[in-house]
């Protein structure tokens, strides 16, 4: 420990000491900014290592955002007035953190601190006084918005009180229902509730009241409800929304033909999932010469929902359609999604439609933008465009083929879509075919069948002419002509979906998690580089045990998607340029791009840059939000469905490995459970990370990603969505 004496008879000092000298002289003077000599005079810093000492003390106290460095000679005391405006994030622990706007980088808040802030809450903080050896710190001065101001959750009720039991586990203070307000609310029903008053430091609880009873626990429509109202979705449409959208005629008038491109007397059919209503787009093929003429036709939403209307201020604020297992939360009224807009067989539609001129190798030679009308021959689930497929392919015995009439159409489609497949992955597109959970579920929503189905041909029919329309309409607004001096002109606004280029240290994490089973990725690169070494990763990975635990790291090494007027691209995609145009049903941005493009044909201005940002951020958010109540029906759904085989026994296989337990995954129907750790009695366990596995302490017993393994259903928690298993006997 270095000590050092003053000359004129002062004291001995440690390194210690003088850090608490320093830390409470700036402390004492939170405004003010002091020299070097300033502070040697009021510290009494006599001798010249004092001097030094303290110099590269405040050197470290500056670097430790303690203090902040004002000129090379000169400090004050760093953030201690300060203030922030940010996002509140909770932690049951209590270790709180606020993201300021325009930052990453979380400022830890302490439960004291709060001002009883909750999760998403905008709020301003000030920043603490940082001492040595401490994390920065910033108490909350003012919650400037709450995010939410009604919580879901189940109701207990008491002689003298009443309590929400909220789903949110981060809610760390008690919501109490005054008895008036239960609205008949009993104890394990599910309920939606108001707050009337937030809690301070005189009453430190939410008093609330409730406003919706989504029934008892454990029936199925009041958990699927309390799945939406959790994420603050709507679990049922306005009925004044309902109205306006009754009173939209569901006829065509010869007016509006006369404006349009007629398709009626051109092949067109609708190709989606058998259970499917909202049919929000079409094919339609011909021969043009020597080109095929392949038009990709979708519901005129904007034609019936005018802007700022009653019915445009609703999807709007939805932005988008969410599907639970068993429902569909449409984001447009049920008499346009499934009937006026919806795209039905043998009815004339508006459209709104790309139609491609595409040579043999599924070349675009030329294409247009128009509105059409449509008349649809044949609505197809995709499994019958699938047996049409196969039972043509070649070898099969001629006694197998479908007998469709629209043979020659669909294996045209098919052909050209596998042409342009082809090309994407050659230009650097990602591969990733993952499987989709799905149950067949009875009259009573119960799940009676569990499986997973995989992309065929017929879906990635559908989607490579979907995605061809989509880069046609971006390209054809963001894609502008130079002048004659040479200067680009500004491309008009428009919202586009980009995809970022994947994060450098996820990408070192996958490369490294990979090398553990023998396989070699560069993590570094361009952007094709990265695709191609994904792509090759995903083909060598097929089949293998370990495949969807790197299938689940290449997925996190990824960016979101998301929406935006500044376009960077799709990286994904490896296109330059891509929109959303063909799904205006179930998505809002898809309405966005169809108004811009009317406008821009009509020779309209460029749109409000920062109204439509506004809009793409919106959109993705609630993008996000509904993705999250899916996930969270598809694991309810799953511990619904093994409940029945509790204490049964099944094959499965290791699907992840962590420092407290084993995932399986069910080999028949891929549910997954953990067993825990303190369930393998045989042995201690350690987790070697390296290796990724389990390894026992005295027998050596290994459990590898992918083993094989028997497990027993032990629980099926549905509060948790949950299910635990142990290890066969």
């Amino acid at each position: 420990m270095t000590k050092t004496k003053g000359k004129k008879g002062g004291k001995r000092l440690t390194r210690a000491q003088l850090i608490d000298r320093l830390e409470a002289f700036f402390s004492s003077h939170p405004d003010e900014t002091f020299t070097f000599k300033e502070i040697f005079r009021e510290l009494h810093l006599d001798t010249h290592p004092l001097k030094m000492l303290a110099i590269d003390i405040m050197e470290e106290m500056a670097w430790d955002d303690f203090l902040i460095r004002v000129t090379d000679s000169s400090y004050k005391l760093a953030d201690n007035t300060q203030t922030l405006v940010g996002t509140f994030h909770t932690k049951q622990s209590g270790r709180n953190s606020v993201i300021p706007d325009g930052s990453e980088k979380p400022i830890f808040v302490a439960e004291r601190n709060s001002l009883f802030a909750m999760e998403g809450d905008k709020v301003r903080i000030m920043m603490m006084a940082r001492k040595r050896n401490h994390i920065r710190e910033a108490q909350v001065t003012e919650i400037i918005q709450r995010k939410k101001d009604q919580f879901v959750g189940k109701l207990k009720v008491e002689k003298g009180l009443a309590f929400l039991i909220p789903k949110d586990n981060n809610i760390t203070t008690n919501i109490i229902i005054p008895k008036e307000k239960l609205k008949r609310g009993k104890t394990n029903d599910m309920a939606v509730a108001k707050v009337i008053t937030w809690p301070d430091n005189e009453q430190r609880n939410i008093i609330a009241e409730v406003v919706d009873i989504l029934g008892k626990e454990g029936e199925n429509e009041a958990e699927m409800n309390t799945i939406l109202a959790q994420y603050d979705l709507p679990y049922k449409y306005p009925k004044e929304v309902e109205d306006a959208a009754n009173r939209i005629p569901d006829t065509i008038t010869d007016e509006e033909r006369a404006r349009r491109e007629d398709f009626r007397d051109v092949w067109t059919c609708t190709i989606d999932p058998h259970d499917a209503k909202d049919f929000d787009d079409a094919l339609s093929i011909r021969k043009s010469g020597d080109l095929w003429e392949v038009g990709v036709h979708i519901a005129d939403v904007s034609h019936y929902v005018t802007e700022g209307s009653i019915i445009d201020k609703e999807a709007q604020k939805r932005a988008t359609s969410v599907y639970l297992v068993d429902r569909t939360i449409p984001m447009l009224p049920e008499r346009l999604c499934n009937y006026i807009c919806s795209l039905r067989p043998d009815e004339e539609k508006l459209a709104y439609s790309v139609v491609f001129l595409l040579d043999d190798e599924a070349n675009v030679k030329k294409y247009r933008i128009v509105h059409t009308v449509i008349k649809s021959n044949r609505r197809y689930a995709y499994e019958e465009v699938q047996a049409v497929i196969e039972s043509n392919m070649p070898g099969v015995m001629n006694r197998d083929k479908v007998d469709d009439p629209f043979t020659e159409q669909l294996l045209t489609l098919d052909r050209l879509a596998k042409k342009l497949r082809e090309r994407r992955f050659n230009n650097g597109s990602v591969r990733f075919d993952r499987e989709e959970m799905r149950f067949d579920i009875d009259e009573k929503g119960k799940p009676i069948r569990c499986y997973f189905k995989m992309s065929k041909d017929a879906n990635k029919l559908i989607e490579e002419f979907m995605l061809l329309a989509n880069k046609t309409v971006a390209e054809h607004v963001g894609k502008v002509k130079k002048t004659r001096n040479g200067k680009a002109v500004k491309a008009k606004t428009l919202p586009y979906r980009i995809h970022d280029s994947p994060d450098p240290q996820k990408l070192e994490t996958l490369r490294s998690f990979v090398s553990k089973f023998g396989y070699k990725m560069k993590s570094t690169g361009t952007k094709g580089a990265t695709a191609r070494a994904v792509n090759t990763l995903m083909d060598e990975i097929e089949g293998k045990p370990e495949s969807k635990a790197i299938q689940m790291i290449a997925l996190r090494a990824m960016m979101k998607a998301k929406y935006s007027v500044h376009n960077i691209g799709h990286f994904g995609l490896a296109f330059d340029y891509y929109t959303h145009f063909t799904s205006p049903i179930r998505r809002y941005p898809d309405t966005m791009v169809h108004r811009l493009l009317t406008r821009y044909e009509e020779g309209g201005k460029s749109a409000n840059e920062d109204k439509y940002e506004e809009l793409c951020e919106h959109s993705s958010e609630m993008e996000q939000t509904a993705a999250m109540a899916e996930r969270d029906s598809i694991k309810y759904k799953m511990v619904e469905f093994m409940e029945q085989y509790i204490g049964e026994e099944f094959e499965a296989h290791i699907s992840g490995l962590a420092s407290y337990g084993i995932y399986c995954e069910i080999d028949e129907n891929h549910c997954e459970g953990l067993i825990s750790l303190k369930d393998l009695k045989d042995d201690y366990y350690d987790f070697d990370e390296k290796n990724f596995c389990l390894v026992g302490r005295r027998h050596h017993n290994r459990y590898n990603l992918g083993d094989p393994i028997t497990i027993k259903v032990a629980k099926a928690n549905l509060e948790k969505k949950q299910l635990d298993f142990t290890p066969a006997e």
